[in-house]
């Protein structure tokens, strides 16, 4: 379908689903089978009489577009993902440029540590929680004094650890 049928399912205009297209909202368009690059029919009629250059350009190939660039066709994957798209943004009242920006900091490693290491450093992300769980076994560790090392039952292949003060001997009982 067209770029006005398409705007009118999703309920907006057609030049809002362009803008979303410049900033990467919509799938790629996948050449159509069988159709070799290019424009996908010449319109060869002739323009009509007395209409001058508008109908010309009308008549060329690509509907008056250099280069005969031809119309995209919208399916239903591009609807839903466009409908999927507008619904991130209602729910999180967010731009389309951030909902894209989103998405770029997604797709790109090394954006996606940057905005991290921004988040961390104003605050609203944690630290990562293997660190935090890291802090707290050392702390543990120091206040057992045990400086840093593990416990003998933290250690691989080492056997259960006993409580302190237990014994091998069972207490003896007064008579």
């Amino acid at each position: 379908m067209r770029i006005t049928e398409a705007a009118q399912r999703l309920g907006i205009s057609p030049r809002m689903l362009r803008y979303r297209e410049t900033l990467g909202l919509l799938p790629p368009v996948r050449p159509s089978a069988g159709l070799p690059p290019g424009p996908r029919r010449a319109r060869l009629r002739p323009p009509p009489a007395g209409l001058g250059g508008a109908a010309l350009a009308m008549s060329r190939p690509g509907g008056g577009r250099p280069g005969g660039a031809r119309h995209r066709q919208f399916t239903a994957a591009d609807l839903d993902a466009a409908a999927l798209g507008l619904s991130i943004e209602a729910r999180y009242h967010i731009s389309p440029a951030a909902l894209a920006f989103g998405v770029q900091v997604l797709a790109d490693p090394r954006a996606a540590a940057l905005v991290a290491d921004f988040g961390r450093r104003i605050g609203r992300i944690q630290p990562p929680p293997a660190r935090a769980l890291d802090f707290e076994q050392e702390r543990a560790l120091r206040l057992l004094g045990l400086g840093g090392q593990r416990p003998a039952a933290a250690r691989p292949g080492a056997a259960p650890a006993r409580r302190a003060g237990a014994s091998r001997v069972p207490p003896s009982r007064p008579v």
